[in-house]
């Protein structure tokens, strides 16, 4: 905390005449003309170093909290929520979506820090613009103050810059130090997307019109061996629009593949950027995106192994449920996602699906739910549900990814409202809490579970609540209440449990149980990598400044090309993560071959008597005391949709957690009457889909 908070003051006078006139020059005179770092080491030192800092002693804190889990959930059993009306959603419609207090106080501190950055760069800026000077540089004064503009719309855009990358590192350790997921987290880079790409447009913007105003539209074409590149900044730019243009709602839901590949073009944005402003100012952007380069490169490595696929149950209405084999050392907390690759339906798309089973209650194995709602996940049913028989099918995965913790058991009353396939994070909540209330004895919140579904067909999603094994073969301690709502039937129409079937395959040995890429103590091998991957990469590129750069330079910044400069930083971190990351992998798979070896026996086999078939066993389902319970706890309503007001409102314990995973209008609804300050005892959580 005290070196984020000496972060954070850095920025805040980094466009201040003390930082610029008294604190750079001195840090720069002691650290900035070493022969082995050169101009960029006091960058390295003042904002490289705190960020990666935070990231390996946070991944130290959270390898301890991990070992405390357990206990600390116990403890905090029945506490009150202490920030419990800063979570509260503050605004729900509106372009930002549904915000919380604690997020908009956030959000209005960076806008803050935006307009304080901007206002000091020109304060300072236009006060040595004068006609003396202008003249002096061939233009007038109001041209003079439109290309300081320019500059300073680039400065502070940096900032956002800064930033962007931290929510898309999915298993960062810097997100969970602040109780975020990268999932919940996906609507912050959204936001810096949108403010970054603001920014340097008008930063570029404001540069073509100084050089058309000025007859100097030649510097377009300028791609400097010293300083500024021109043409660097325009391809980034341009990288930039690609991408902005494919963000926006509407593009993105009718062509969500063009806006998938197209973010592609974020490593060209990201080369071009540093071509054009030079290695060592583009190192105070480095700690986020280092990092992100840590994360994208282990989740490469996690995809390139096949997992093992050991069985699927077909639900109507095109939903099916793939159960997989886990390590049983892989752990995971309710409302997790995975990113599931299929080479047969396509190469290269990865889609992100909600985890619904226990690493609690199935040890062995993690299962998805996947409705059919897009052509991807509709070719997937096809292929499973084809008459013709199937014995394996090729699956690659990433994750899971989620909570470091969750706070379910310190409400009284946890009411769950989900809309269509939303149903699928609260599938994993409701067997967690099967685990905690038969196995571990511990008291349990009363569970409301408010669904909606369009026709009676999808009811079937609630037989998924049970897992195809390790199942408690009773649920007495579980206060599990149901409320189904069909919406468009006004009366059953067949047994649809009669419907479930189940598929069986047959993996090959070569298939490996999904693991952790960094195994059960992966906190503690993300921060030996970071670290690690760093001070390789110092060390090389110290050698680089003595050896090479140097004897050409001798720190005058005036002879070597900048490009190239850049281009060896950049080759530089590359290969030093790469080393590093495929060092710790390759050691933590050695470990999981062996967890492998002793469970494939087991689970190489299919169930007797139904070898490579579909096979349900309806009467054994049927007549288990658990869907016995399941079936008395539920009350299915047709016709109708719930009264979500009147319904919350009857909740008077003195903490109702309140969560909600469905459609915008939904999850809208519920924040409204969470936030109107009727009930002072519903705390409100949604969970988006925004990935």
């Amino acid at each position: 905390m005290a070196v984020y908070l000496g972060t954070l003051m850095l920025w805040v006078l980094m466009p201040t005449n003390t930082y610029r006139q008294n604190w750079l020059p001195h840090l720069r005179a002691k650290f900035g003309f070493t022969t082995y770092f050169g101009a960029q080491g006091t960058t390295l030192l003042i904002y490289t170093f705190p960020i990666l800092f935070i990231a390996v002693t946070g991944c130290l804190y959270l390898h301890l909290g991990n070992k405390l889990n357990d206990n600390n959930v116990l403890e905090r059993n029945g506490k009150k929520h202490r920030l419990g009306i800063w979570k509260k959603p503050m605004l729900v419609k509106g372009p930002l979506g549904i915000v919380s207090g604690i997020e908009l106080a956030f959000f209005m501190m960076l806008i803050a820090l935006l307009i304080w950055s901007l206002s000091n760069y020109l304060h300072n800026s236009f006060a040595d613009i004068t006609p003396q000077s202008a003249a002096e540089e061939g233009v007038k004064v109001w041209q003079g103050k439109l290309e300081s503009t320019a500059l300073r719309f680039g400065l502070v855009g940096n900032i956002c810059l800064t930033l962007l990358f931290f929510p898309v590192a999915r298993g960062s350790s810097v997100l969970p130090l602040f109780g975020l997921t990268s999932e919940a987290s996906i609507k912050y880079h959204i936001w810096l997307g949108h403010m970054v790409m603001t920014l340097f447009t008008a930063h570029g913007v404001c540069y073509i019109i100084f050089w058309a105003v000025t007859n100097n539209i030649s510097e377009m074409l300028q791609w400097a061996k010293i300083g500024i590149s021109n043409v660097a900044g325009e391809l980034a730019l341009l990288s930039g629009l690609a991408m902005w243009a494919t963000t926006f709602p509407p593009i993105r839901r009718k062509f969500f593949e063009l806006f998938f590949y197209t973010h592609y073009l974020y490593i060209l944005f990201v080369v071009f950027f540093v071509f054009h402003v030079g290695i060592s100012y583009s190192l105070i952007m480095l700690p986020s995106f280092y990092l992100f380069v840590v994360d994208r490169y282990l989740r490469f490595l996690q995809s390139r192994r096949a997992v093992r696929l050991v069985s699927a149950r077909m639900l109507p209405g095109e939903t099916v449920e793939l159960n997989f084999s886990k390590a049983p050392g892989l752990s995971y907390n309710p409302t997790s996602i995975m990113f599931i690759n299929v080479p047969s339906i396509s190469k290269l798309q990865w889609h992100p699906f909600t985890v619904t089973s226990s690493s609690n209650l199935e040890p062995e194995k993690l299962s998805v739910v996947i409705k059919g709602e897009g052509s991807w996940s509709k070719k997937l049913y096809q292929v499973l549900s084809s008459p013709s028989s199937i014995d394996r099918l090729d699956v690659s995965v990433e994750g899971p990814y989620g909570p470091v913790s969750t706070h379910f058991l310190r409400h009284d009353t946890l009411v769950m409202v989900s809309g269509g396939s939303g149903i699928t994070p609260f599938i994993s909540v409701i067997r967690e809490l099967m685990y905690a209330s038969t196995v571990t004895k511990c008291k349990t919140p009363q569970v409301i579970l408010i669904c909606s579904f369009k026709n009676s067909s999808d009811l079937t999603m609630l037989d998924l609540l049970l897992p195809i094994s390790g199942t408690p073969t009773e649920l007495p301690n579980l206060k599990l209440q149901i409320e189904a709502y069909v919406t468009r039937e006004k009366q059953p129409t067949t047994d649809n449990s009669k419907l479930i079937r189940a598929l069986w395959f047959k993996p090959l040995a070569t298939d490996a149980p999904i693991s952790s890429v960094l195994g059960p103590n992966r906190w503690l091998w993300l921060g030996a990598i970071i670290s690690s991957s760093f001070i390789i990469f110092l060390i090389l590129i110290g050698i680089v400044g003595s050896y090479y750069i140097y004897p050409i330079d001798h720190n005058s910044n005036q002879i070597f090309s900048f490009t190239l400069r850049a281009f060896l930083n950049m080759l530089v971190l590359c290969v030093s993560i790469a080393a590093t990351a495929s060092a710790a992998v390759l050691w933590n798979k050695k470990q999981n071959a062996k967890e492998a070896t002793q469970i494939q026996h087991m689970e190489g086999s299919t169930p007797a008597g139904s070898p490579n078939s579909w096979f349900y066993n309806a009467d054994r389902e049927l007549e288990s005391l658990p869907r016995q319970s399941l079936i008395q706890a539920t009350i299915v309503h047709y016709g109708k949709r719930p009264e979500l007001k009147r319904m919350l409102f009857e909740c008077k314990e003195s903490s109702v957690g309140v969560l909600v995973s469905g459609p915008k209008r939904m999850r809208h609804e519920v924040a409204t009457i969470c936030s109107s300050g009727l009930a002072a005892n519903l705390h409100f959580e949604s969970i988006s889909f925004s990935w």
